[in-house]
């Protein structure tokens, strides 16, 4: 099927966010995502139109929540004042185009655990592994073989020798404790949805091995709070270099989240020249 986006919408702005682990650019303008189970391809064909493989049914019920096509972030971007705050708005303009998806809480919780001190290639090389050892087999619109992120349960009943195969390190025993606690139904994602923000951070870090940053990571882009802000490095820095006074965050609530996305794209970007 084909879509007009005339909002804010660039694949390749999302894909390189770090917010997600399962899309693949598979040519020029074109990316295959794994969601949920399912698995889609799109192409950029120009003028703002995308072409999706799947139907238009498939893509109402699931691509068009999953790439938040209901939230105007052009909207969002004029809320941000270039006379009061440059820096932002800056970096809005140079990163306008990022979404937050709404993925699944659960495989967003287990990435963020995994992501922890590594870089992108060594966390999606794990989450592959872990998903070719217990995620279901199936095969794409084209044919391609796929395997779905597994359950929690299934992931539970790993031993360590399956789960330290998934090149884990120390992270194998918070992997574990997520799916545990996940699987028991001590920690709901649907629950933390409707929960305050903090609140939902707060019940997320009494999961072994997950503190305030992976929280606030899980919060924003698995339980689509928002108003999270996580930070880490490139946060800090930008806090201390344009914010010496204080971040506003009352003036962006409820959208301090998507602010965020664009203060720590436009961060690492200005410190690549340098790199």
């Amino acid at each position: 099927m084909l879509l007009t986006v005339t909002d804010d919408f660039s694949p390749e702005k999302i894909h390189a966010s770090g917010q997600c682990f399962h899309w693949e650019q598979t040519g020029p303008d074109a990316w295959r995502i794994l969601h949920a189970g399912h698995c889609v391809r799109f192409r950029a064909q120009g003028d703002g139109v995308f072409s999706f493989s799947c139907g238009e049914e498939e893509f109402r019920s699931v691509w068009a929540p999953y790439l938040d096509l209901d939230e105007e972030y052009a909207a969002i971007r004029r809320r941000i004042d270039p006379r009061t705050d440059p820096f932002l708005w800056a970096a809005a303009e140079s990163e306008r185009g990022i979404r937050i998806l709404r993925q699944d809480f659960w495989e967003t919780l287990v990435t963020f655990i995994i992501s922890q001190n590594r870089n992108i290639p060594a966390i999606r090389r794990s989450v592959e592994l872990l998903c070719a050892l217990c995620g279901e087999a199936r095969t794409d619109d084209s044919g391609e073989p796929y395997r779905t992120f597994p359950p929690p349960e299934s992931v539970a009943a790993l031993s360590n020798e399956a789960l330290n195969s998934c090149k884990l390190g120390y992270r194998a025993a918070y992997v574990r404790a997520a799916a545990e606690a996940v699987a028991s139904g001590r920690i709901r994602g649907e629950d933390l949805r409707s929960a305050d923000c903090e609140e939902a951070v707060q019940t997320l870090m009494q999961i072994r091995g997950v503190g305030r940053k992976v929280a606030s990571c899980v919060a924003l882009f698995g339980l689509h709070q928002l108003d999270a802000f996580p930070r880490d490095v490139w946060i800090s820095r930008v806090l201390e270099e344009a914010y010496p006074d204080g971040y506003p965050f009352g003036r962006y609530s409820p959208y301090n989240g998507v602010c965020q996305q664009y203060l720590f794209a436009y961060r690492r970007h200005l410190e690549a020249p340098s790199a």
